[in-house]
């Protein structure tokens, strides 16, 4: 099934029909579609935003009138048909702020908040989504693999960039290339964005050995992989906690290998504000930052000094 379609097949109402005016072809390279109820809507296309217009074409400029603006009932008809008109069944994953859909693709939802023992136990009065589309870039980690992977072992690695460079697609890859390498990975998957797991099967392809624990938050996810699935690697995707940290770290001093995604402006970033930096004992000795330059993906490789030791382009936007 293309992307489209399976944007398409989850959508409903108003939105669903502008999204069926877009070429089909244009919508395999969107990145985002952000719907806000009654303002312009929005898609990030080849690093680049642009108003989505009525008759489903892109403008730089979202001219008045001309723009897709959505009511609030869009946006309610849009969730409701995304559940299956059952908000119940999926409560969990809207009090966690998203939908995620088959092909790994995440509906971001915001909303009137209900708060319970300083806790969010559900969203209402709907009034934006936003669409975070799923890549498979096959190919984009072999240039990184010969930085990470060392007569037959993988190095403990974290891919850092902010949102929407592709962390978790080269994430992917790489998990798909050290699998086809020999390697059994183990995947916690919380968000069912790697391997876009759809009743009890892997969408994306994510290798022959690779092992997938979808749903369940990363730092329990890995310590039950951990104990379960005897894995080389384990892989997880926007850790950040200090559970997470702790889980990596019982899971590097088992003598597991580690890699995993984080979100950050580089490397010193990372270091100086999140749980990576307060870790302990065994520690990343390989750091992917990625960077945007004009059309393409860079990927800087450094050490755990800190030092450069690679800069390889990972993708080209045509």
């Amino acid at each position: 099934m293309s992307v489209k379609n399976e944007i398409i097949f989850s959508a409903g109402g108003r939105i669903k029909e502008v999204l069926g005016l877009v070429d089909d072809g244009l919508f395999e390279e969107f990145n985002e579609l952000r719907f806000r109820s009654k303002r312009p809507a929005f898609v990030k296309y080849r690093g680049k935003e642009y108003f989505l217009l009525n008759n489903g074409k892109l403008s730089s400029e979202g001219k008045n009138g001309d723009c897709f603006i959505p009511e609030s009932r869009d946006i309610k008809e849009f969730i409701r048909v995304l559940s299956g008109y059952s908000l119940y069944a999926f409560s969990e994953e809207i009090k966690n702020g998203y939908i995620t859909i088959e092909g790994g693709h995440r509906i971001g939802i915001t909303g009137r908040t209900v708060v319970r023992n300083n806790a969010i136990e559900s969203i209402t009065s709907f009034c934006g989504i936003n669409i975070r589309i799923s890549h498979e870039i096959k190919g984009c980690g072999e240039k990184i693999k010969k930085y990470i992977y060392e007569n037959g072992v993988c190095k403990n690695t974290v891919i850092v960039s902010p949102p929407g460079l592709g962390k978790t697609t080269l994430l992917r890859d790489i998990i798909r290339i050290l699998s086809l390498k020999g390697k059994n990975v183990a995947v916690a998957d919380e968000r069912g964005e790697i391997g876009g797991m759809w009743h009890g099967m892997c969408l994306n392809d994510v290798g022959p050995r690779t092992d997938v624990l979808d749903g369940c938050p990363k730092s329990e996810g890995m310590i039950t992989l951990l104990r379960s699935m005897s894995p080389d690697i384990i892989a997880a995707d926007e850790i950040g906690s200090d559970r997470d940290a702790r889980a990596i770290e019982t899971i590097m001093l088992g003598g597991v290998s580690v890699i995993c995604t984080i979100h950050g402006g580089g490397l010193d970033d990372v270091l100086n504000r999140t749980c990576i930096g307060q870790m302990g004992g065994k520690k990343f000795t390989r750091f992917i930052e990625l960077r945007r330059i004009e059309n393409k993906t860079e990927a800087v490789v450094k050490n755990e000094k800190g030092n450069v030791i690679g800069t390889e382009v990972i993708r080209h936007d045509h």
